[in-house]
């Protein structure tokens, strides 16, 4: 069987959503950067590419990876649009790596995108009537103790079921944010990052290449001060500040066969060594992103302790803690150069940016093993474990 390996690893810079740099830059706008620069920097010939997969979430009606691969040039490529609302982009990942690796395909481009800011708004007929609901369909039946908060079955019900204080998540968010704005100064992105040219209101274009959302200025006593989202739940304990933002990215990495990369002189990055995606009761979604870890570490064959680098999405900070303590992973090892807390959490982006960070800064350290992890709506979780030689 053959391996699957990476051999380019892009993302765009994380806007602000509704009001930052990204705010009227189209998610397919996006999507088709991504994938150009992901070819460009592989080395692999435009008719070579087999198939574009792309992770998309808030979205539904148009095929989000075609419409890249069109706008790619890539007009003889299909494009399979995949959605696993946050964990979409590992499961991109994942479903390249298995066709690779069945041999049913040599080179796959394969990422996510996510534009919160122009995200469509839709709604469905009521049966029996002419009226309309605004909103997207559920993910699970919806029940009194799980709905479609995020900031109760992600955040606090996991916060609550582990025994997770405050004080814990506020510290781990401060923690993301100076080390989000430690990497952006040393220049860590730079190599990952493409630049999108975006036009202002003046004729003039700017250049995006910085992450946006890293607050420079947060405090301990200014995350202790934020009010929890919830002040009619005594103790509710998820702010804005412990909480990921709301953003604008696109990522995306080629994908190909051991084999296909030894006959066009191809430089691997990195080996995807397993995937794997569970779920959970909707109540505790946040848990998934723990849960999965286990899985993806048997698939692969390895412990904890093998594990040279975690990416364990903050979409809440209480998802991380949850991990390293239920799990025995040793913090200073879990997201290096910050996650949702700080750079930000583009949904159906994040699980490329995880995996795309991982795989420079091992090329960086010379090698190692790096597990990327997160939970996602509906009580879903989803993992890459990948190894740089």
């Amino acid at each position: 069987m053959s391996e699957a390996m990476i051999v380019s690893a892009v993302r765009t810079p994380i806007g602000v959503a509704y009001k930052g740099t990204l705010r009227d830059t189209p998610a397919e706008e996006l999507a088709a950067l991504v994938v150009s620069e992901a070819l460009a920097r592989s080395g692999v010939s435009a008719e070579s590419v087999d198939d574009v997969i792309l992770a998309e979430a808030l979205y539904g009606g148009g095929d989000t990876a075609r419409h890249a691969a069109l706008a790619a040039g890539l007009q003889h490529v299909p494009g399979q649009s995949v959605n696993r609302h946050c964990a979409g982009g590992l499961t991109a990942i994942g479903n390249a790596a298995a066709s690779i690796k069945a041999g049913m395909d040599q080179a796959i481009i394969a990422g996510g995108v996510q534009s919160s800011s122009m995200a469509p708004q839709t709604g469905w007929r009521e049966a029996g009537s002419s009226d309309y609901t605004v909103g997207l369909r559920p993910t699970f039946p919806h029940t009194g103790d799980a709905d479609d908060d995020v900031t109760l079955t992600v955040g606090w019900n996991v916060a609550q079921e582990v025994g997770i204080s405050r004080e814990e998540m506020d510290a781990w968010a401060l923690r993301s944010n100076q080390r989000a704005v430690a990497a952006i100064d040393a220049g860590t992105f730079d190599d990952e990052i493409v630049p999108v040219k975006v036009a202002q209101a003046d004729g003039s274009v700017l250049e995006f290449a910085v992450d946006e959302q890293p607050r420079r200025a947060t405090s301990a006593d200014k995350l202790a001060g934020l009010k929890g989202l919830h002040p009619e739940i005594e103790g509710f304990s998820i702010t804005a500040g412990n909480a990921s933002g709301v953003n604008d990215a696109g990522s995306a990495v080629m994908v190909v066969s051991q084999e296909f990369a030894a006959e066009q002189g191809l430089t691997p990055l990195a080996r995807i060594v397993a995937w794997a995606a569970i779920g959970v009761d909707p109540r505790l979604t946040g848990l998934a992103g723990v849960s999965v870890i286990p899985r993806v570490l048997e698939r692969a064959g390895i412990t904890v302790d093998d594990v040279d680098l975690w990416e364990i999405n903050e979409a809440f900070a209480s998802v991380p803690v949850a991990a390293c303590r239920l799990l025995g992973i040793d913090e200073a090892k879990v997201n290096i150069h910050g996650s949702g807390c700080s750079l930000g959490h583009p949904v159906a982006a994040s699980g490329a940016r995880m995996v795309t960070t991982l795989v420079h800064e091992l090329k960086r350290r010379g090698g190692g093993v790096a597990v990327a992890a997160m939970c996602a709506g509906g009580g879903q979780g989803g993992a890459v474990v990948i190894e740089v030689l």
